[in-house]
């Protein structure tokens, strides 16, 4: 299952994400790896928690990001929640119809799939979402 975190920029989605996160990690029975464009939320994490920076990768378009979060839930059996920050910087997608709709549903695949919960932020609104990817809004900011 995915669950989006939506708003538009500096409306305080990130700490949103990272409230959620910390609080998933006080119950996780398996591991929990976030997801974000840099380091700088490193210390707001509790120390259990996974923080992959994707500015140390080659993700050079989308398909490569959606590659390289797929290999982290395959490398990780004990996997059980998946978080990605500033998921249009990481993605590099930019089309809230288009190629981010694409890859959001590509990545709920991914989830129902592998058994992991993909928690997203993303700075587009609700209603720029399609219908089908506006249902799984769980905060619009």
């Amino acid at each position: 299952m995915i669950r989006l975190i939506v708003g538009e920029k500096g409306k305080g989605k990130t700490k949103v994400l990272l409230e959620t996160v910390n609080d998933a990690a006080k119950n996780a029975e398996g591991n929990i790896v976030f997801i974000d464009k840099d380091l700088s939320h490193m210390y707001e994490l509790k120390n259990s928690i996974r923080l992959v920076n994707t500015s140390d990768y080659n993700i050079k378009n989308t398909d490569k990001f959606l590659g390289f979060a797929e290999g982290i839930i395959s490398a990780d059996h004990d996997l059980e929640k998946l978080f990605i920050d500033s998921f249009k910087k990481v993605s590099l997608a930019n089309d809230p119809k288009g190629d981010i709709a694409d890859a959001l549903r590509e990545l709920d695949e991914i989830s129902e799939k592998c058994k992991v919960e993909i928690t997203v932020s993303l700075a587009v609104t609700k209603e720029e979402l399609p219908e089908d990817l506006s249902e799984k809004v769980v905060t619009a900011l």
